[in-house]
């Protein structure tokens, strides 16, 4: 199985399940990545779009602070949270679009634990 398809998986198994998770990704800088959307809401397109457009902004803004120990980023978006986990000492994150009112404590554990899952694969990949 391809590292992509193994990543694509756990987002699926661990995210997209989640009633809360409305669009999911894992991208690095040059938005090269794996994107998954839920048609929960019709808005949720357009609100995804204009967030690929300024992906790259905002991984300059993710490496600049990187080296003070950034992991986390939060931002609204009108009626959606959008939640960056820095995958660390990389150019990559774990994204998730939300609603503005999920509980973001569990959101929260739910996404380091993918992120976990991500990084082990990421390592295992390094070492073949």
């Amino acid at each position: 199985m391809s590292v992509n398809t193994e990543i694509e998986e756990i987002l699926r198994n661990n995210l997209l399940k989640l009633e809360d998770v409305y669009a999911c990704m894992v991208a690095r800088r040059g938005l090269e990545g794996i994107v998954l959307i839920e048609e929960k809401d019709p808005e949720l397109k357009g609100v995804w779009s204009s967030l690929e457009k300024t992906m790259e902004e905002f991984f300059s803004i993710i490496k600049e602070y990187s080296a003070y120990g950034l992991n986390k980023v939060y931002f609204e978006l009108g009626k959606y949270d959008v939640i960056f986990f820095i995958i660390s000492e990389t150019d990559t994150a774990l994204v998730a679009l939300t609603p503005a009112l999920a509980n973001r404590g569990l959101l929260e554990v739910e996404l380091e634990n993918t992120r976990e899952k991500i990084i082990e694969i990421l390592e295992r990949e390094k070492t073949l």
